[in-house]
């Protein structure tokens, strides 16, 4: 069996075959349908996703016995003419082998001639921004005004390079990479044909590596199928092609959300001394991590077994750090393409990421501070777990001034029931809020008159807040104080902030100003050096 027999074989002859292109097909049968034909058409896309083919089901269309028609015969003559490449009214160009100034002189010379047997004399040029200048420029004249009965159809990859006086003389269609759900729905369908025993998994790990490219697909199904027989197995793909299985790629994104560098790094290196594509490992763990982002965004899982494998992923972090984790993972991406060692580069990305999981950032320190003056316990900091051979490291200590006595630890205040005084359940929430997001619910705290009436909470804030109130964050966390109002008192309300207050005076009292003992004797404060373990350092008098 010859390579690409199945992307020849199976190669798309009318609309209806063409995969992942609805928009686009359903434009040329309109324009079909109701006689709207340009003279000149321009596909766009990635490789194997169907450009050329559909240039030459439109061929069909317009020069079929019964068009130009939407649905082609496939059986008179002028349609397995053009199928078989053989059409004088249809004439295939390669762009990258036919791309000077004289090539073009000619075709400007034979568009006089009136089509043979079809309707129409149709240039398809492939990989057309393989053309010269010069040629460009000599086909520009022929393209603005061209005789009736002449289309011409191009297919590119690289639409930047076409000259946009070009581009502009065209109706454009970007087609689309085809999803990985309908390449290996396709690939099921064409192993059945040829009585060929696929696993939907392989299936799935072909359509995923051809990365959207229906040929490539097809190709390496051709590869497989000459490789294993009639029975193909996800174990032959992933060992034909060097790719990772999708647990392997789950087990090594757990290493990194667990923190366990050492496991992550053993991981790599058993994968690279089993010969396995270091690059496709990191696309897989790309598109993982991007996987379990969108999951912990929307809460819905990936489709088939991927999703399956993020559930015992799913809740460790927050979005924003799986999002810098996602940027770690792509930069290192798109730099291992250059990189003549593939290692080093996923290496570092490994370690980088669980730096950043496993690292406390200032907004982490700022709930932890918040939730401690609250009075609520603090959030367990994210640590990785101890491998059994490693030895426990020592507890920081931490260094305090020999005059100052240890605070009384402040009690955590059992959340309270149901109650009815306004004010005290809006303390309450109010310390809740800022709780979860410090900088951004300071402005809480400048509430003055609180009063539930007729299903609603009525508070008053200073005059100067009044574009603060307008704010989306502001309207956020009014959806959050009716929510905990309601926990709280068992009453739904809705929150009514008026800025209507006097605007408290800026200046303070000196009895107000915080001093350094009062900052080292802070039992948030003190609380926080234990948990991060800090220590504090005099500062240098000038």
């Amino acid at each position: 069996m010859s390579y690409q027999v199945f992307a020849r074989k199976y190669r798309p002859q009318v609309f209806d075959e063409v995969l992942g292109q609805d928009s686009v097909v359903r434009t040329l049968r309109n324009a079909i349908k109701s006689d709207r034909l340009a003279h000149a058409y321009l596909f766009v896309g990635p490789r194997g996703v169907g450009k050329t083919s559909t240039a030459r089901i439109f061929a069909k269309a317009l020069n079929c016995v019964k068009g130009p028609t939407e649905t082609p015969c496939g059986e008179c003559d002028p349609c397995r003419e053009i199928a078989g490449g053989n059409s004088l009214d249809v004439l295939e160009i390669d762009g990258a082998s036919n791309n000077g100034v004289e090539q073009i002189r000619d075709l400007r010379e034979n568009v006089r001639f009136l089509p043979t047997r079809g309707q129409y004399r149709i240039y398809l040029i492939d990989e057309v921004h393989m053309l010269s200048n010069a040629a460009f420029n000599a086909l520009l004249k022929t393209l603005e005004e061209p005789p009736a009965h002449v289309k011409f159809l191009f297919a590119t990859t690289e639409a930047h390079k076409l000259p946009a006086t070009i581009i502009s003389r065209c109706q454009r269609f970007d087609l689309q990479p085809i999803r990985d759900e309908v390449a290996a729905a396709h690939l099921l369908a064409i192993a059945k044909k040829e009585k060929v025993a696929l696993e939907p998994a392989a299936a799935e790990v072909i359509a995923r590596a051809a990365e959207g490219g229906m040929r490539d697909a097809e190709s390496m199904l051709d590869q497989v199928v000459s490789f294993c027989g009639d029975k193909v197995a996800e174990e032959d793909v992933l060992s034909i092609f060097g790719f990772a299985s999708a647990d392997d790629v789950a087990a090594l994104g757990g290493h990194i959300l667990g923190g366990d560098a050492a496991a992550a790094l053993e991981f790599v290196a058993a994968q690279s001394e089993a010969g396995k594509d270091l690059g496709r490992l990191l696309s897989d763990l790309v598109s993982m991590n991007r996987d379990l982002l969108v999951a912990e965004v929307t809460g819905k899982d990936a489709p088939g077994r991927r999703g399956e494998l993020l559930v015992p992923l799913r809740g460790r972090f927050t979005a924003r750090k799986l999002t810098e984790l996602l940027e770690i993972l792509s930069a290192a991406e798109a730099g291992l393409r250059f990189s003549p060692d593939k290692k080093l580069p996923l290496e570092i990305a490994v370690i980088k990421g669980i730096q950043l999981l496993h690292t406390a950032d200032l907004d982490e320190v700022l709930a932890t501070l918040a939730a401690l003056r609250g009075g609520t316990p603090a959030p367990a900091p994210v640590r990785p777990a101890p491998r059994a051979a490693a030895p426990r490291p020592a507890a920081p200590v931490v260094a305090k001034p020999a005059t100052v006595a240890a605070p009384a630890k402040p009690a955590v205040v059992a959340a309270p029931a149901p109650v009815e005084d306004a004010r005290a359940a809006w303390r309450g929430i109010v310390a809740e809020v800022i709780s979860r997001n410090p900088l951004r619910s300071a402005w809480l705290d400048a509430a003055g008159e609180v009063a539930e009436e007729d299903g609603a909470l009525r508070v008053v804030f200073p005059r100067d807040q009044d574009k603060q109130l307008k704010t989306p964050h502001a309207r956020e966390q009014g959806k959050l104080i009716e929510e905990l109002w309601k926990q709280t008192t068992g009453r739904a309300v809705v929150f009514r902030p008026e800025a209507t207050g006097e605007v408290v005076a800026a200046a303070a009292s000196a009895a107000s100003v915080p001093t350094a003992d009062d900052f080292e004797n802070d039992p948030g404060i003190e609380a926080a050096i234990e948990l991060f373990g800090a220590t504090l350092e005099p500062e240098e008098k000038s």
